[in-house]
């Protein structure tokens, strides 16, 4: 789910309406930037994909969005190819961040059903069995939709049939979370693990100074702090010796990832800021991140990566 792009703290939680996408990025940093596009895997035997896979990036594919909340539609028009995305609330409801089970045709939904309708190309189902998952979704003063952000499985004319598998993005910015535990680290108890939106709440707070990200979901609590040396700013690049923050000596940068209430006495590490931005009044509003860390002295490590609308 989508916050509202200049708020200081930012907390996703629900369906937002009227997002100003703008950013107020640090000297030499260039704005994250949005993404448009439609890619499906379809399996041997699936009517709508042709067991064929397909990867659309606007603009060189035509990618329109039009509809509402209850009710959205994704348009791609790539040279001879087009496809058709329609993701429906189950009647009288909107759409929100979140996993959506037995969806139907979307226009002719049942009962309290989610719709779900992917054609393309002159081919189309009679009856769909699907779910989709909602990780962002945006919309306008109007109530249009101006951002959305989901994945699909669609079986066509019957549950048993070969899958056409998707993602659809329009003007959406990443927001995820994953890491990869070694065997014998204490922190991520040695397995990996990805939050996206649909299950996930992901907030990000702090400044040029130093940054906190949290992640809650999947019955899990994760925070990551990543600082600069004291004196310096957060901008792109690696910064390496890293010790616990917020006990980092002069001259390291700080460093500490924890959860589920376990957490390092000493750790060493490294982390590095890929894309950062800020409002006006300096408040981070955007990261892409990835660390390393080690908890006391330990060659196990864990290693994550951070997107936060970057």
């Amino acid at each position: 789910m989508l916050l509202k792009r200049m708020a200081r703290l930012g907390v996703a939680t629900g369906l937002v309406s009227g997002m100003v996408l703008a950013f107020a990025a640090a000297p030499a940093q260039a704005a994250p930037t949005s993404t448009t596009s439609y890619s499906f895997t379809s399996a041997a035997g699936d009517y709508i994909g042709g067991g064929q896979t397909r990867d659309y990036q606007a603009p060189a594919a035509d990618i329109r969005i039009q509809g509402t909340a209850g009710y959205v539609t994704v348009r791609v028009d790539a040279g001879d190819e087009w496809w058709t995305i329609d993701l429906a609330a189950p009647n009288g409801e909107v759409l929100k961040p979140g996993r959506y089970l037995d969806a139907e045709r979307a226009a002719f939904r049942t009962g309290r059903s989610p719709g779900l309708d992917v054609s393309g190309t002159g081919r189309g189902c009679n009856e769909v069995y699907g779910s989709f998952w909602i990780d962002q979704i945006g919309t306008a003063a109007d109530g249009t939709v101006t951002l959305l952000d989901a994945r699909f499985t669609q079986n066509c004319e019957s549950s048993s049939a070969p899958p056409l598998k998707g993602t659809v993005k329009f003007a959406a910015y990443p927001l995820s979370y994953k890491y990869v535990s070694d065997s014998g680290d204490y922190i991520g108890g040695g397995i990996s693990k990805s939050y996206t939106n649909a299950l996930s709440v992901f907030t990000l707070s702090g400044n040029a100074s130093g940054v906190a990200y949290s992640v809650s979901g999947q019955r899990d609590d994760w925070t990551v702090n990543l600082t600069p040396p004291a004196g310096q700013t957060l901008k792109r690049g690696t910064y390496t010796d890293a010790q616990r923050y917020p006990f980092n000596e002069a001259g390291h940068p700080g460093l500490s990832v924890s959860g589920n209430g376990r957490g390092c006495n000493t750790l060493t590490g490294q982390f590095t800021i890929r894309e950062i931005a800020f409002d006006s009044a300096g408040a981070v509003i955007a990261l892409f991140a990835t660390y390393e860390q080690h908890c006391e002295g330990d060659t196990a490590a864990l290693r994550g990566t951070i997107r936060y609308f970057a």
